[in-house]
């Protein structure tokens, strides 16, 4: 699969570069808002917290003026306030990136049919992953959503940041961009490939999965990367030994840092790309939009990951069809 395969024709190209011009208007006057009102906001507090000290000096004790604990509570609250009130003062620019993600993503993405965009909330196909691809945890946060269909089979593609604790102590469970999608021919259970972690992570993983047998594909250097774990080993065995050792190998080669990780359940196939890059993120407001810059490297990222997920979901195809 070749990027061009892709990447927007010239027509389309000439319509996303209008839409890039009408936010470029829009956003040269988010800026010239941001740039008054970010000082304006933030001074008000800055001045009210300064009026305010001062009245506290005059019932002050003379050795404890300007550091009170009236005042140090003061400064407290006009720090948390001058945190809000920034935030409060980017709205203009933080409504108009998002406004046009929602209009731009399903032009640019013009190679997905029935294409749908949503941020935030609960992809539909969360609760069908098993657990044991990204292991516990007790906090989840997405991000962007886009759904529809890619050489002709459906799937849903999203960023997710699944942690394990509270505070100081949590751990990133998994953070990246799944995609999942329907597989040729189902499962009959559930298989998981998932990179192989330390003997004590591995234990917990074994009880969170104790269900799931785990299993060899005979490769010793794809064996002491990954682990592979199933409910059904008569089922699982062949393609542990055949083509997913195949895939998992091609996307050693293609997604190099962290391990990619596949997950098969019933007709649902999954394939996790850990990774903490934004991939439909926009530049900052005070930065122009550019096609080539910014546009076109998302379109060849979401397409090479559509590309990939096409060929991991053949995996227990047969043979004419993969």
């Amino acid at each position: 699969m070749e990027t061009a395969d892709f990447m927007p024709g010239e027509a389309d190209i000439a319509s996303i570069r209008k839409d890039i011009e009408a936010y470029e208007a829009a956003r040269a006057s988010a800026v010239r808002q941001v740039r008054w009102r970010v000082p304006l906001f933030v001074g008000l507090v800055l001045v009210a917290v300064v009026l305010v000290a001062w009245l506290f000096n005059k019932v002050a004790d003379p050795n404890e003026q300007w550091v009170s604990t009236p005042h140090v509570f003061l400064y407290v609250i006009g720090f948390a306030a001058s945190i809000l009130l920034y935030f409060q003062a980017r709205k203009p620019a933080t409504r108009l990136q998002q406004s046009f993600r929602e209009t731009l993503l399903p032009i640019i993405f013009g190679f997905i049919a029935d294409m749908r965009y949503q941020h935030g909330g609960t992809p539909n196909s969360f609760d069908r992953l098993p657990r044991t691809a990204v292991g516990p945890f007790n906090r989840q946060a997405f991000d962007d959503i886009v759904a529809g269909r890619y050489e002709g089979f459906p799937f849903e593609l999203y960023e997710a940041h699944l942690r394990e604790g509270s505070g100081k102590g949590s751990s990133t469970a998994f953070q990246g961009v799944i995609v999942a999608f329907e597989t040729i021919a189902p499962f009959p259970g559930i298989l998981v490939a998932t990179r192989r972690t330390n003997a004590v992570i591995s234990f917990f993983r074994g009880m969170f999965a104790s269900k799931l047998q785990e299993l060899s594909s005979g490769d010793a250097a794809l064996d002491a990367a990954y682990e592979f774990r199933t409910d059904n080993v008569g089922a699982a065995q062949p393609l542990v030994s055949g083509r997913l050792a195949q895939a998992l190998k091609w996307l050693g080669e293609t997604w190099p840092d962290d391990p990619a990780r596949v997950a098969l359940n019933g007709s649902d196939g999954f394939l996790l790309l850990p990774q903490t890059k934004n991939f439909f993120e926009l530049p900052d407001i005070s930065v122009p939009l550019d096609y080539t810059t910014h546009v076109a490297p998302m379109i060849a990222d979401m397409g090479a990951m559509l590309a990939t997920a096409a060929l991991v979901r053949k995996i227990g195809g047969r043979d004419e069809a993969s």
